[in-house]
């Protein structure tokens, strides 16, 4: 069986290939319906790739993504600047706030503890959240670090930190099953995970 390469096709194939959770099949799925956008979709496409990636930026405060200088939650007086809700990536804050029962704020790590990994304390953005604590009255720090052994770690080793400083440290209740992601788990389970949290 005779075998062509367009070069181009393959290329967007390989682009598609380096997301997560998107295999060959699926990458070539994708590249095809891309092809058949028309130009200006295409250029619409291709632009809010482009915008989101030079405009999108780290909020000053907590660490998550924002195009201004503080996220929507940080910039909302409204919220409880008391609380803060440490989660591991942009995507647990959204799945958080889904839940429509958090009232505070948050701060974004980037990650967890993994030593095997090549991923220490240094790489997460634990020492933002320790400045955060002493220009703010804060009462409570909600670990809400994915329940997996690097999370665990993560959450322990922040909580060492904070105890110090004299501010409550609590930990999500295990209402997420181990080993999960908070961006899968449904709202209920947060929902009750929030409410049924312990202090570690």
């Amino acid at each position: 069986m005779a075998q062509y390469n367009v070069a181009p096709l393959e290329r967007l194939v390989e682009q598609f290939e380096r997301m997560p959770g998107i295999g060959h099949k699926t990458a070539q799925r994708l590249a095809y319906y891309v092809l058949n956008l028309s130009k200006t979709q295409a250029d619409e496409l291709a632009n809010a790739v482009v915008e989101a990636h030079t405009k999108i930026h780290y909020c000053s405060r907590c660490c998550n993504l924002t195009d201004r200088e503080l996220c929507p939650v940080c910039a909302n007086e409204a919220r409880d600047h008391s609380q803060i809700c440490v989660v591991e990536t942009p995507r647990d804050a959204t799945a958080v706030e889904n839940t429509h029962e958090y009232k505070g704020v948050y701060h974004v790590l980037h990650g967890s503890i993994s030593p095997l990994n090549g991923v220490g304390p240094d790489d997460l953005t634990i020492k933002q959240l320790i400045a955060r604590l002493g220009e703010n009255e804060v009462a409570e720090v909600i670990m809400a670090t994915n329940p997996t052994v690097e999370g665990d770690a993560t959450a322990l080793y922040i909580s060492k930190l904070l105890k110090p400083m004299g501010v409550k440290v609590t930990r999500l209740a295990y209402g997420i099953p181990v080993g999960g992601d908070l961006e899968y788990a449904d709202e209920y389970t947060l929902a009750r995970a929030l409410e049924g949290r312990n202090e570690i």
